[in-house]
């Protein structure tokens, strides 16, 4: 059973940093979904295999940046200049698949057969 183990969840204030993990074998592509109280689990970044590409959902992008390192199985997502909107329950999710076409797929719930137990992340402002 390949069960992602996510950690670095927290309490940080607005402008702040944090380091989520996710422990997850390599031949896994990875994404990262977040839920926010009484809204849906939503997308927030994804990574390849090989960590070769990146995905972002528009709300993180140029904030949030994801990579691996397979060496030590483990993917990571450095969150910077955190809001207060970011603060959510932060999952970490496992594919066998590729993606599909310009990665579509990896912005699916569905698409992800392996899910962690989530970390939360709190941004005080």
């Amino acid at each position: 059973q390949v069960q992602p183990v996510e950690s670095g969840g927290g309490l940080v204030q607005a402008g702040g940093s944090l380091r989520l993990s996710c422990r997850i074998a390599s031949s896994y592509a990875v994404g990262w979904f977040r839920q926010a109280p009484g809204k849906e689990r939503e997308f927030v970044s994804a990574i390849t295999k090989n960590g070769a590409t990146t995905y972002f959902a528009d709300s993180v992008k140029g904030r949030f940046t994801i990579a691996r390192d397979n060496a030590k199985n483990t993917v990571y997502l450095q969150m910077n200049s955190l809001k207060p909107e970011d603060t959510a329950v932060y999952y970490c999710a496992a594919t066998s698949g590729d993606g599909g076409s310009d990665g579509y797929y990896y912005m699916r719930r569905a698409y992800y057969q392996f899910w962690g137990q989530g970390t939360q992340v709190t941004v005080s402002s």
